[in-house]
């Protein structure tokens, strides 16, 4: 009963940090939503975020395994340190003004570096995860699941609503991976 208890509680884990991941793509899906973007290209998108949020936690578990072996013990440390430094880094990002963009999310280059700069905390997270030893391929499912899904309701919704929302979402991310962070730690 504890260990069925004890897998609930990682997949409950696993899952709210694919959804804090998958707000960075969904605030920034809105504000491109809101520059205007057409359906193929919403796919398209949403498709690389989806790849990206496999690979980079994918690199970032094995990373995590190599220095949970060469820390030991300080590992719930560092890791709850990388969550706190990634989650107060997304919440200054979100309320950062005077942001300008320098990609044009139309082309494939523009696409592939979009889907890459909402995909690099997913990095940190991987090392993070690799360091307690989760379930690999649940959480590369449930990651890329996540981004997939939240880009594609953020690129659409970016095309109705207002400027505002956006930035908040990422900050809701970034606050709930600081929880996390704290959880580690204490």
């Amino acid at each position: 009963m504890l260990e069925a208890s004890a897998q609930w509680g990682q997949l409950i884990t696993i899952l709210i940090m694919a959804v804090a991941l998958g707000l960075d793509a969904f605030s920034l899906g809105i504000g491109i939503g809101m520059k205007g973007i057409r359906l193929l290209h919403v796919l398209r998108m949403s498709i690389l975020i989806a790849i990206f949020h496999v690979l980079m936690p994918l690199v970032g578990f094995y990373a995590g395994e190599y220095f949970s072996s060469l820390l030991g013990q300080v590992t719930s440390y560092v890791a709850g340190g990388l969550l706190l430094l990634l989650g107060a880094h997304m919440i200054f990002n979100a309320f950062r003004s005077g942001e300008t963009s320098f990609m044009d999310h139309r082309t494939f280059t523009g696409t592939l570096m979009f889907a890459f700069s909402v995909s690099i905390d997913s990095f940190s997270v991987g090392v993070t995860l690799g360091m307690f030893r989760t379930d690999l391929w649940l959480t590369l499912f449930a990651f890329g699941l996540c981004g997939f899904l939240m880009s594609v309701v953020g690129l659409l919704i970016g095309r109705r609503v207002n400027r505002n929302l956006g930035e908040y979402g990422e900050a809701v991310g970034g606050a709930i991976l600081l929880a996390f962070g704290l959880l580690f730690i204490l």
